[in-house]
């Protein structure tokens, strides 16, 4: 049996692909799975500095797998739980104290569209489409989508967006914040691996320290903002990056970390 997902290390970075094209990549419980073991491996490898989602073939997810969903009915309650339990590899994944790149082309939609909303930049092909489609089987949005799509594009544009379930595509994407960046189709992987490379002498701490407090700043208080600042400086303050990155300063030597 072929995995769901393929892991492959490219320098610094590791790629996460969705591999079942015969499904155009749709979650079911086994993906799920596979992607929750994914990003545990990337948080726990100190030596992985960024990473990249994709999918194989011409569509980067579909969403949930319905056939899956429907070869067995479930009681209320079991379905509630089953949902519940995407939430802690997804709050991972969202947090994840490393630069997070999504590689998109072809359809993301439903829950793969969150997929994407949950890194911190989305590299698309031309050809791409987002879709919040649930309203079209009666569902509301899952895997975050309540939570991620108006922090992005706004309140009344998510609504908008939810309620009518139409196709979003790169352009307006790109318009709306959806999207990092649009390229021809089949060069969105080497983009975004090619983006990905350019945090491999990054101050990973740092900067996932960082991620961590603006994933929050629209929850929290000036002040509560504040305290937290005042502690992750005081750690990062405290690294070696750090420390080096002074020495370096101080003698008059080129940085490690300097974006081109």
């Amino acid at each position: 049996m072929k995995p769901s997902v393929l892991l492959e290390r490219h320098g610094a970075t590791l790629v996460i692909t969705l591999n079942k094209p015969e499904r155009r990549n749709a979650f079911d419980l086994d993906m799920r799975r596979a992607i929750a073991d994914a990003v545990e491996t990337a948080r726990d490898a100190d030596d992985v500095k960024a990473v990249v989602l994709t999918g194989v073939g011409d569509t980067f997810c579909a969403g949930g797998d319905l056939k899956s969903l429907t070869e067995k009915t479930l009681p209320a309650l079991d379905c509630r739980d089953r949902v519940r339990r995407l939430h802690p590899w997804f709050r991972e994944l969202v947090n994840l104290e490393k630069p997070v790149i999504a590689a998109v082309e072809g359809a993301a939609f439903g829950a793969g569209f969150n997929l994407a909303l949950a890194s911190d930049f989305v590299v698309v092909a031309a050809d791409a489409r987002f879709c919040a489609a649930f309203a079209r089987i009666g569902l509301i949005p899952d895997l975050g989508g309540l939570y991620l799509l108006p922090r992005i594009v706004g309140l009344q544009r998510a609504k908008e967006i939810v309620f009518t379930a139409r196709e979003v595509d790169a352009k307006e994407a790109l318009a709306l914040g959806i999207a990092f960046s649009v390229h021809a189709k089949g060069n969105t992987l080497n983009e975004a691996l090619s983006l990905a490379a350019r945090f491999a002498d990054a101050p990973t701490q740092a900067l996932g320290m960082a991620k961590n407090i603006l994933n929050r700043s629209f929850n929290l208080d000036q002040d509560t903002l504040a305290e937290l600042e005042s502690y992750a400086q005081a750690l990062a303050m405290h690294t070696d990056y750090h420390q080096d990155a002074v020495g370096r300063f101080l003698d008059k030597k080129p940085l490690a970390f300097r974006w081109k």
